[in-house]
């Protein structure tokens, strides 16, 4: 057995506090993403493209700037 074999806390978990507000700052941005597409014509291009970039960074933000993207090999 290796010595990361023990169950460790992960280093830079949230608190449960923080961990609320930015799940949701991160759904205000998915229903963003989604309530863009009521708007959304075959004259108008916007309403797709805000969608997608509010869904890009609803997901992007937290795997990358949040850093919880390399978390599968902790153990």
């Amino acid at each position: 057995m290796s010595k990361n074999a023990s169950s460790a806390p992960i280093e830079r978990e949230n608190n449960l506090v923080t961990s609320i507000v930015l799940f949701l700052v991160m759904i205000v941005l998915f229903l963003g993403a989604i309530y863009s597409l009521s708007f959304l014509s075959l004259d108008n291009p916007w309403p797709m493209a805000v969608c997608l970039g509010l869904f890009a960074l609803a997901f992007w933000i937290p795997q990358t700037i949040l850093g919880r993207s390399d978390s599968a090999g902790e153990s």
